[in-house]
């Protein structure tokens, strides 16, 4: 598991008090003499998001009736996605064969940030970002389709901090949600993936407006919060 940066409880304020705490001491941290500051900065953020995460998804889930115990969450474990038959008889005779002698040997390992499992059934990804763009979104939207290849039945989400999809994505209490061209196009190439987009914190994030920066710092508010439990709630009812 990573480490995680949290305070005792879990509940909406502490979760919030944390993630005011964490960023507007970042900067000050980083700021050390032998740290990398940008380095610094990554991590911490990773960390944070990847933390909030796992306790979001717990309060969602006794929201939703799951008995804590039933739920697990797990960070480290890569999935073997091996090399489609279909595949190695398109290929020319020599090369087909030799990878038929080596089959065990051709694979890619697939994970996301969280895999979420209830009574040991993989049954959600969550991939967490502290800012992802469309370029981001192709890879994360592969990772997610090999894993569906495994585990056809699971839900795929994204969690992010702030948004750089365009369209409403960084307005993450409008209802509907009517996302981005660029994005829905992206999508639309991978109909295994059903994608749920979860943004945090309101306003597309500005390259040159940092959040860990305090005159650039954005408030992570309860509404937000509230909307993201209804959203993982809503995709692990059925397992209660």
């Amino acid at each position: 598991m990573s480490k995680r940066l949290e305070q005792p409880g879990m509940t909406r304020a502490s979760l919030i008090a944390r993630f005011a705490d964490v960023l507007g001491s970042v900067e000050r941290a980083a700021e050390q003499p032998g740290r990398s500051y940008g380095g610094h900065i990554r991590k911490t953020k990773g960390r944070l998001l990847e933390g909030m995460t796992e306790d979001i998804i717990r309060i969602a889930w006794e929201e939703c009736g799951g008995i804590p115990h039933r739920l697990s969450i797990g960070d480290v474990k890569t999935f073997r996605v091996y090399v489609q038959d279909d595949y190695v008889r398109r290929l020319p005779t020599e090369i087909g064969n030799h990878i038929e002698r080596n089959l065990n040997q051709h694979y890619y390992r697939a994970q996301v940030d969280k895999h979420v499992f209830v009574d040991g059934e993989f049954v959600l990804g969550v991939e967490c970002k502290a800012y992802a763009e469309n370029a981001m979104l192709k890879r994360i939207l592969v990772d997610f389709r090999m894993l569906k290849s495994l585990y056809p039945g699971i839900s795929c989400c994204l969690l992010q901090m702030e948004s750089m999809l365009r369209g409403s994505y960084s307005s993450p209490l409008l209802s509907p949600q009517m996302g981005s061209p660029a994005t829905h196009t992206l999508m639309s190439h991978f109909p295994e993936v059903d994608l749920h987009i979860i943004t945090l914190l309101e306003g597309e994030r500005e390259i040159d407006r940092p959040i860990h920066k305090p005159r650039f710092f954005k408030e992570l508010k309860p509404e937000c919060l509230d909307r993201a439990i209804e959203t993982l709630a809503g995709l692990l009812e059925g397992f209660v």
